[in-house]
Parts: structure tokens; C-alpha cells; sequence
């Protein structure tokens, strides 16, 4: 009866949003939180909702069922075809009320509004920082929880990922007493680049030297 008198009994308590049913609530209450609990088996990825879940499936099938009737591409999702729609008619019928921005979807609008309100809905639970969008608080929050298990031996920095550790690794300031030296100037540079743009300016046999040690 409640989808018929427009009761939301079911309360938030993160927002302002409110469900009819309570499986509506626990569904919306995980982009607050962040939890991923349906996980693909083809790849490992996890998502919060299993309507996630099997959207992602389809990349993996490569089923892409709805189309655009103006270009004739394919997407997966049905909001991917709505957004991708608005770049034939350019059509941006939601309009800032506050400035001269406009915005294909309500959703956009929605978060726009915010910079203007200053209201930001999502509270990080381990610091005092808020966000406008729930995918800022989730970034946030992995810089409390997220594991670094790439430590750096030379110093006491410690990095998410490998990525990171490499780039890491490779700045200069860990290289300190390695030169790489030209061996027809005698010339050293403390990063492999620098000495080889340098033996561009030689010209003997129009063969660079280089030779690489470590300085005691």
C-alpha cells in the first residue's frame, strides 16, 4: 500500500533520502559506506549493488543491447546510451538556478547545485572532511584505510602501489654518490637521460660511450 500513498518510511541516516521498502535502504546505504560485497569471477572486480554486477558482465560478454538510433553505437548500460544521446541534440534541459550552467542529466544538475549550497552530504567517519559527490568521500576514505605494502628500503615512505613505489624509486634523491659518466669528457650527471642528451654533442665514430659506476 505504501507505493500507493507515497510513504517513505525508511530513513538515511547518512542523507536526506528515504525508501519505501527496506531492501531499497540497505542497497542505497552501501554508497555511503563503500562496501563491495558482489565480486565478478572473471576478473575480480567487486561492486557495492548486484545490478553493478551484472551490468560489468556485459564486458565481458560484450552484449551491449542498447543502441543509439542516430550513430548506431552500442552501450552496455542504458544510461550510458541517455548520456551519450545528448551529444547529437545538445540538449541541456536542466538549468542551474544560480548561474548560466546547464546539464543533460538531473542527477548532474543535482550535484552541481551543491557547489553553490555549500552542502556536502557525504562525511568521512575518520576525519571532519566532507564531500559533494559520495565517489570524493570514497577516494577520501582509502587514504585512512588503504594498505601501502610497497616500503621503500631507503627511507621510511611506504606507497598503495607499485606504481607509486617505482616512481618513487627512481627520483634521484635515492641515488645520491651514482653518477653516469661520458667517457670521452669525462663529464658525470646524476640521471641516465642527462648523459645521454649530453653525448649527442659528440661526434667520434657517431657512437656514444657510456660507462656507469658508483662513486665511493
Amino acid at each position: 500500500m505504501r507505493t500507493h500513498t507515497g510513504e517513505n518510511p525508511y530513513q538515511c541516516s547518512y542523507c536526506e533520502k528515504a525508501f519505501k521498502q527496506s531492501s531499497n535502504l540497505i542497497n542505497h546505504l552501501i554508497t555511503h559506506t563503500g562496501e563491495k560485497s558482489f565480486e565478478c569471477m572473471k576478473c575480480g572486480k567487486k561492486f557495492s549493488t548486484n545490478a553493478h554486477l551484472v551490468s560489468h558482465l556485459k564486458t565481458h560478454t560484450g552484449e551491449k543491447p542498447f543502441r543509439c538510433s542516430q550513430c548506431f553505437k552500442a552501450f552496455t548500460q542504458k544510461g550510458h546510451l541517455k548520456r551519450h544521446m545528448g551529444t547529437h541534440t545538445g540538449t541541456k534541459p536542466f538549468q542551474c538556478s544560480h548561474c548560466d550552467k546547464a546539464f543533460t542529466l538531473n542527477n548532474n544538475l543535482t550535484v552541481h547545485l551543491r557547489t553553490h549550497t555549500g552542502e556536502k552530504l557525504y562525511q568521512c567517519s575518520h576525519c571532519d572532511k566532507s564531500f559533494f559527490q559520495n565517489f570524493s568521500l570514497i577516494r577520501h576514505v582509502r587514504t585512512h584505510t588503504r594498505k601501502k605494502p610497497y616500503k621503500c628500503d631507503q627511507c621510511d615512505k611506504a606507497f598503495a602501489t607499485k606504481k607509486s613505489f617505482i616512481n618513487h624509486k627512481n627520483q634521484s634523491t635515492h641515488n645520491v654518490g651514482e653518477s653516469y659518466q661520458c667517457i670521452q669528457c669525462d663529464k658525470s650527471f646524476t640521471e641516465k637521460h642527462f648523459l645521454s642528451n649530453h653525448q649527442l654533442t659528440h661526434t667520434v665514430d657517431n657512437k656514444p660511450h657510456l660507462k656507469y659506476f658508483e662513486e665511493s
